[in-house]
Parts: C-alpha cells; structure tokens; sequence
C-alpha cells in the first residue's frame, strides 16, 4: 500500500467541502476532454476517458459538463484551449521520487511552475527517466474497512473479475489490478454491492522510503504545492508515513 494512496483517501474526505473545488472541476475536465482526443469519445472504447468521466462523476461534476468536454475533445466543439500532456519527474525531501502528470496549453509556463514547488520545498525536478521506472501503471480501488464486507468475500469478488492483490491500508482496502482487468473489477464490485472511495487508473510505486516528523511535513508541503498547480493533473510519489501522522498534519 502506498502512501500516497494513504494521502488520496484523506485529501478525497476534505474535498467534499473543499474551497478550491471548483478548480478540481476544471482540472477534472481538463482530463476528460484530452482523453477523448487522445482515444476517442466512446466510454465503452476508451479505458481512459472511461477512468476520467468515473473520476469527475466522483466529485460530482455535473454530467452536462462531462459531455462538453467530451466533445470538445473529439472536435464536436472546437471551444477552448488545446492541452498536451507533460511529465515531469523529480525528488522530495528525504530521497521521496516523484512522477507529476500535467496538462497545459504552455508549456515553459508549467516547467517553471513546477520548478518553482520543488525548489520552495526542499525537492530537486530531475531528468526524464529519472524516477518514472519506480511507478508502475494500476487500476487501484479503494474501499473503507467501516462498510466492506469481509476480507475472504472481497478478496473472493476482487480475485475472481481479475484483480491482482488485495492490501491492508489501515482504514481502507486497496485493489490493484492490470489496467486492462480495471474495469471488470470496478463492475464486479459494484454489482456485488461494495461501496468504493475511489477507482482510477493510477501510478503505483514498486518501493516505499519511509519518512517522519519535520521530513514528512516538508514531503506533503511538496505534494501540495504541485497538486494546487492550475495544469497539475496527478501526483505519485513513494514516501512511507502512517496514515494517522498524514492526517495531524494535513
């Protein structure tokens, strides 16, 4: 179990009644339109987009505005600005790699920003390839223990649509599956009845690096400042910190 999927389910609990929602609906969007220009405007032939529209549906987007975006990707609606898709990697106090996902319509603009967070938080921004081969491409779906039915059932459900492994995180179960098993997992749970966190295609770290105290504050500070980014779409990284020390100290 990584920490930042630790972090994800924190930060999704505040987000309910978060003041900067508005701007996560436009980063939301954002995602939604370039997956449909990337892989086309059908969800059901889109694991992507499929993943993005799941996503936005999550933190209540409303659906007239996923439909936009939908089209607008797929040139139905030629409004608004044209985004690409940037990484960049890099490395937090205490050694932690990160992997930022971006899309933006200025590039140079977006680098310094970027930049900017990592150096204002004791983080370096390396070279492409630096830190990208620690993360692996996963469907990975959370579920709180409070409402999951037992270990043996959800494993049960989870093993037999495909999923690879099911993880003990503290308050929650995290499933991770081969993004091509995603969406048969998602549907499998969801038909059984389990209630989901969250369910999104995701970048997994193959190692942890544990850090604490002051350290830990400076790798969240980091995490923020990149999340708050306006082009910011994600941010993996594999630092290690007990979910209850995340949680005094966001």
């Amino acid at each position: 179990m990584s920490g930042h999927s630790k972090w994800a389910t924190i930060k999704r609990k505040k987000e309910a009644t978060d003041s900067k929602r508005s701007n996560m609906y436009a980063k939301l969007l954002r995602a939604v339109e370039v997956a449909a220009r990337e892989g086309g405007g059908s969800i059901d032939g889109n694991m992507t987009l499929a993943s993005a529209v799941e996503k936005a549906k999550s933190f209540s987007v409303p659906n007239d505005n996923i439909e936009r975006a939908i089209k607008r990707g797929t040139g139905e609606d030629a409004g608004g600005a044209r985004y690409e898709e940037v990484v960049y990697e890099g490395y937090g106090p205490g050694g932690v790699a990160m992997l930022v996902e971006a899309l933006t319509d200025n590039r140079n603009r977006t680098a310094q920003e970027v930049r900017h967070a990592f150096t204002r938080n004791n983080g370096n921004l390396g070279e492409s390839g630096s830190t990208a081969w620690m993360f692996a491409r996963k469907g990975v779906i959370l579920i709180e223990k409070a409402v999951a039915p037992d270990e043996e059932r959800l494993l049960e459900i989870a093993l037999d649509a495909g999923a690879e492994d099911l993880s003990d995180s503290e308050s929650t179960w995290e499933i991770a599956s081969d993004p091509t098993a995603f969406r048969a997992v998602r549907d499998a749970l969801e038909a059984a009845g389990v209630s989901m966190l969250s369910a999104e295609l995701t970048m997994v770290p193959q190692t942890a690096v544990r850090v604490e105290g002051a350290q830990a504050r400076s790798v969240l500070n980091l995490l923020e400042s990149l999340e708050d980014l306006d082009d910011v779409q994600s941010v993996y990284a594999n630092f290690d910190i007990p979910e209850e020390v995340m949680a005094s100290l966001g």
